[in-house]
């Protein structure tokens, strides 16, 4: 078997280029606000790495043992022959399910896909050689745009795991779905990883840590900004907020200006003003009730085959067809 192939569909300049878009938009807007996936630069995706270990963090090794307890069952339903893996980073919870697609199945090919070309390669670097019968093809895209650089040449599963589906709004929600469901054919697979809502007692700590690692990763987009966009953000000087909003069922990071401030973007010829605990919103979780994701899957042309939750119903996996 050959070492695997890299398809790169986003360079770091469409990277910069969509940074500036978004921070233009977001920081103009009232409330102000900008998009989750500009916290990972290298920095933040070692404090994610953190937060994941974090006694009062539960999504990640709650979706791991859940994966661990059901692979099997995923892998005997699915008979998937390509496994597309969206958002793949380290790939570290994918080794579970590529161990069971090959060994319970007819798995050929590993797809994943990330927006950063340098951990994609590495993983992918991993993957090849833990499974060397296996055909490594990796897409460096974003997922929310991409789906139809993804390849086909087999039975295809697509999985989208961690709960990052929450940070999606309703109508974004929608629309990815349904764009995941036009790339698939009849037949083929979506596993979907999704928090679910439980006590903001244990909800809301996982996001406002007592170490504060949580906050510093929030702040970190303000240092993105600094070194991607030539801002002058003062990071020390935002408070991190963490809140479960009850109505629209989901948790919202937010940065709070310790005091007025003008900042300076200088890539975008921006000058942005900050009142004294003015917020800016980085993040939203949302959480689901299982009948409601399936509500959303079959309104975007799938059908649930399965739901797998842990004992404490905190975390769900759902396996559903494309109609």
């Amino acid at each position: 078997m050959t070492g695997p192939t890299l398809e790169i569909y986003l360079s770091d300049e469409d990277l910069t280029s969509a940074l500036r878009a978004d921070a233009r938009l977001g920081l103009t807007a009232d409330p102000k606000w900008l998009p989750p996936k500009w916290f990972y630069d290298a920095r933040g995706s070692e404090l994610f790495e953190q937060i994941t270990e974090l006694p009062e963090y539960y999504p990640t090794r709650t979706e791991r043992a859940l994966l661990q307890r059901v692979v099997g069952e995923i892998a005997r339903t699915a008979q998937a022959e390509v496994l597309v893996e969206l958002g793949a980073g380290s790939a570290a919870k994918t080794r579970l399910l590529l161990s069971a697609l090959t060994t319970e199945g007819p798995l050929k090919t590993y797809v994943p896909q990330d927006v950063s070309s340098s951990a994609l390669r590495a993983a992918a670097e991993e993957i090849a050689a833990e499974f060397p019968g296996l055909a490594v093809h990796g897409v460096v895209s974003d997922f929310t745009d991409t789906l139809h650089n993804l390849p086909g040449g087999g039975r295809r599963m697509i999985a989208f795991l961690g709960g990052t589906i929450g940070n999606l709004v309703p109508a974004e929600r929608a629309e990815f779905l349904a764009s995941i469901h036009d790339v698939l054919e009849p037949g083929e697979q979506l596993l979907l990883g999704a928090g679910l809502i439980i006590d903001p007692a244990i909800l809301v700590p996982a996001y406002d840590d007592a170490a504060g690692v949580t906050a510093e990763f929030n702040r970190n987009v303000l240092h993105v900004l600094n070194n991607r966009l030539d801002a002058d953000f003062e990071p020390g000087k935002f408070e991190h907020i963490a809140r479960w909003d009850a109505e629209n069922e989901w948790i919202e990071m937010r940065l709070a200006a310790g005091e007025d401030m003008t900042v300076q973007v200088r890539d975008l010829d921006l000058t942005v003003e900050f009142a004294r605990g003015e917020q800016l919103r980085t993040e939203i979780s949302a959480k689901f009730r299982v009948n409601g994701l399936d509500a959303e899957l079959v309104a975007a042309g799938f059908r649930t085959e399965r739901v797998w939750t842990d004992p404490d119903n905190r975390f769900a996996l759902v396996l559903a067809a494309r109609s």
